[in-house]
């Protein structure tokens, strides 16, 4: 086959495969020609031509590649070898890193809830820690649950990772309660805990005992509220200022992180009864009291979707308006941001209720804009969450209630009104669009019904202009208040208004202010209603009749000038 010099074709199906020998010839353009033509013909993805040249010495081959065309080789991950890099976390020391708690959060979830504590207080107390260690399973579980992702993204052996991580597991516990065995975790019902704080300035290992000491103080308290209470209590006897006040305020807030981010923390607190929306405006009001009051002072209707907050998350909210647990503030907002921009729904049952509550939410975090987020990401998440506003199943059952057509095509303009973004406000239009451009919905105007066709034509006005408010794209626009003026218009025709208000026995100047309101689409949708009465009254006003009357009563003019602006018959 092949002599001291031949030429392999190699090829890769596709872009993410290795490579496989296809051919070995002696002569080079037939290994070029052929490696072009698998190319051409879609056989593979890439391809490769090599040189290979015996060396007599070692009886082995060298390859050069002289070819090469086709999709890019995908890199692959990199296994790191032993000397890279260890474990994430290699002594007890990094357990209690942020990242590190997160991590023991997510692992041992389900133990923390039943224990209704935090990471924070389980690397903090050593009760806790000898019941998980007796646990036996929970503890092995956990530690699986990060050896072996570990493991699969640097390439280290499990086995080595679990003894790893069970070595220091051990040693942590053993390290916390020897600590509390000595007694060097304070009992605040005996001490001080701004003399604590004091007396601990300067010591190296103090975060550590500060934290026990606050974890330990909450020992007694099992549900959510009463144990921020318990926090709120211990943050009013604080130092005052510098290091010491502190050396108190980090601990509690690390555990009001946890508490509140955890699944369930939020009801625990502010109570089971509100919905994920009412909880998600209530935590806008908790972390912006004077923002959420102003605009409570300026809209009282949105006290009826941002619950009010009382008793210990009252005093959390007054702690973070002066300054305090900045990590906390941002870290519920961002909370509040996820759960906008995530596919569940605030108001699972209430349709309407939703978009009330996003209403009042959106005003709330745009008035805080700049303090706790960006507008930028306010904006981009009610973005991100109108797109749930437009699809089929909501709409759907937004619209659900409504008993005439009339009242869908005012809930659909509200639903316009209230989505932000270009592509929802476009898919919105085309709700919109679809069911005034009906023939429900005409022949739904046209029948007698309860109302006069002026009462209809009324109504179709206040539709457009309501329309003409949403922010739709100048098209989306046109389209949908033309639909609603033909509407209007068929409405005028059966009924001959305009005709029956020319011959009407009313004085000149009278029926000019009616006819001028329906043509500045006030009484009437813009569109052939508002046509045809804009033209009666110009014949009007050419009328001789018309012109002594008005030259007769100058005062009855002068409201008509306004009118005639708004018509387009005076500059």
């Amino acid at each position: 086959m092949a002599g001291p010099v031949h030429y392999e074709v190699y090829i890769r199906r596709t872009a993410p495969s290795s490579w496989v020998l296809e051919i070995a010839t002696e002569q080079r353009s037939h290994a070029i020609d052929t490696a072009e033509d698998l190319l051409r013909d879609g056989y593979a993805a890439a391809v490769r031509v090599t040189k290979e040249t015996l060396d007599p010495d070692t009886m082995e081959f060298n390859s050069v590649t002289v070819f090469t065309r086709g999709a890019p080789e995908v890199q692959t991950r990199r296994v790191m070898a032993e000397e890279d890099a260890g474990p994430r976390c290699g002594t007890p020391h990094d357990l209690y890193a942020p990242m590190a708690r997160e991590q023991i959060g997510r692992v041992l979830e389900d133990w923390l809830r039943r224990q209704s504590v935090t990471a924070f207080e389980l690397l903090h107390r050593p009760d806790l820690a000898e019941r998980l260690d007796a646990s036996g399973v929970e503890l092995q579980h956990a530690i699986q649950k990060v050896a072996v992702p570990e493991a699969q993204a640097d390439g280290k052996p499990v086995h080595d990772l679990v003894r790893h991580y069970q070595r220091l597991a051990d040693a942590t516990i053993e390290r916390l309660v020897t600590t509390g065995r000595k007694s060097r975790f304070p009992d605040l019902e005996h001490h001080s805990l701004a003399d604590l704080a004091h007396r601990l300035e300067g010591q190296s290992d103090r975060a550590f005992i500060m934290g026990g000491v606050i974890a330990g103080a909450l020992v007694e308290q099992k549900d959510g509220r009463s144990r921020l209470s318990r926090l709120m209590d211990l943050a009013d006897r604080a130092p005052m200022d510098g290091q010491p006040r502190a050396m108190v305020l980090v601990p509690i807030e690390q555990i009001l992180c946890e508490m509140l981010g955890s699944r369930g923390g939020l009801a625990d607190i502010l109570g089971p009864s509100l919905d994920q929306g009412a909880a998600m405006a209530a935590v806008v009001r908790m972390v912006a009291p004077r923002e959420v009051e102003i605009l409570v002072r300026q809209d009282p209707r949105m006290a009826l979707q941002i619950p009010a907050v009382e008793g210990p998350a009252a005093r959390l909210g007054a702690r973070i308006q002066a300054g305090e647990f900045p990590l906390l503030s941002a870290a519920l907002a961002r909370m509040v941001l996820r759960e906008l921009m995530s596919p569940r729904r605030l108001r699972p049952s209430d349709a309407a209720g939703e978009i009330d509550i996003l209403r009042a939410l959106a005003t709330g975090l745009t008035a805080t804009a700049g303090r706790l987020l960006t507008l930028e990401e306010v904006q981009n998440a009610f973005n991100e969450r109108s797109k749930a506003l437009v699809t089929a199943d909501f709409v759907a059952a937004y619209v659900k209630t409504c008993r005439t057509v009339l009242c869908e095509a005012e809930a659909l303009t509200r639903l316009c009104e209230n989505v932000t973004g270009v592509a929802n406000k476009r898919s919105a239009a085309r709700w919109l669009s679809a069911c005034v451009s009906s023939l429900r919905f005409e022949s739904e105007m046209r029948q007698t019904g309860g109302q006069t066709a002026a009462q209809k034509l009324g109504v179709l006005a206040n539709l457009q202009r309501a329309v003409r408010a949403c922010g739709l794209s100048d098209k989306d626009e046109g389209d949908i208040t033309a639909a609603i003026g033909a509407v209007g218009g068929v409405v005028e025709g059966e009924a001959r208004i305009v005709a029956m208000l020319a011959r009407a026995p009313a004085p000149p100047p009278q029926k000019l202010s009616v006819l001028l309101r329906m043509a500045a689409g006030e009484t009437a949708p813009l569109g052939p209603a508002a046509d045809r009465a804009k033209a009666e009254a110009i014949k009007l006003f050419r009328a001789p009749e018309a012109r002594a009357a008005l030259a007769a009563a100058p005062e009855a003019l002068a409201p008509l000038k306004t009118l005639m602006k708004a018509a387009g018959l005076a500059a």
